[in-house]
């Protein structure tokens, strides 16, 4: 059994999703947030092109179904950074635990 085998490829993509959910849990910055769903969301990426990879017969389907999930990252990235922009408009910082109250 060669190093190429699904199962390292899946094993990576669970470490992706173990560390993005552990930064989501303990990252006091949006920064760290968005960095954290970034990983989440590389994980997903990775087992579909794994799993397209060892068992579609067809490697486009994967391929487009990746591609999509790039596409929402960069939009939920885009989407993000306003956000975080506009909260430091508003209250001066970036760090959620000091925003207390979101009024207009």
């Amino acid at each position: 059994m060669g190093s190429e085998s699904l199962n390292t490829y899946l094993l990576v993509a669970v470490f992706l999703l173990v560390a993005g959910i552990y930064g989501m849990v303990q990252k006091r910055s949006f920064i760290g947030m968005l960095i954290s769903i970034e990983l989440i969301l590389n994980g997903a990426g990775l087992n579909v092109m794994a799993l397209n990879r060892f068992l579609a017969p067809d490697p486009a389907v994967g391929q487009v179904l990746t591609l999509f999930i790039m596409g929402i990252a960069a939009t939920e990235a885009a989407i993000g950074v306003s956000f975080i922009l506009a909260v430091y408009k508003k209250f001066r910082t970036i760090d959620p635990s000091r925003i207390f109250t979101m009024k207009r």
